[in-house]
């Protein structure tokens, strides 16, 4: 979906006239036209607001261009997924259960990787095999390679 379709979308949905939406967010009727028939797209300050107001990340108001992956334990993202920084406001980067209240769950590698083996091995996924996969995978992660330095 386009951006002009998820805002026009978001904002019926909450039962916003075009005026309406403009005023919440202070810019003009017309500024919410364009963005809706396609012809401009908000800028970065206005897209915070709309994240906020319609409780959406920016990449779900962008038309999720970027498939958003956990930084710390390699977890698809959506907006029920995202964690969230202690003012409200998505943190595209993680999920909410690596970063939750504005900290970081998780130091150690070894022990995400006890967890997330315990939780995601199954007969048709062995335990080894998880482990492989999460003692590969998870080091490549921004917020591990962070830590690495």
């Amino acid at each position: 979906m386009e951006t002009k379709d998820v805002i026009k979308e978001l904002r019926t949905r909450k039962g916003y006239s075009q005026d309406e939406l403009a005023e919440k967010i202070h810019v003009t009727r017309q500024a919410v036209s364009r963005w809706e028939t396609g012809e401009t797209l908000p800028n970065t300050e206005t897209l915070k607001l709309l994240s906020r107001l319609f409780d959406v990340t920016i990449n779900t108001l962008l038309g999720s261009p970027r498939k958003l992956i956990c930084q710390c334990c390699g977890m698809p993202l959506d907006d029920s997924t995202t964690s969230r920084e202690t003012d409200g406001a998505f943190n595209e980067q993680y999920c909410k259960w690596c970063y939750a209240g504005g900290k970081f769950v998780y130091s150690d590698l070894k022990e995400l990787t006890d967890f997330l083996v315990g939780h995601m091995a199954n007969e048709n996924w062995p335990t080894e095999q998880a482990r492989a996969y999460f003692e590969v995978q998870l080091p490549k992660l921004h917020y591990w390679q962070q830590r690495e330095k």
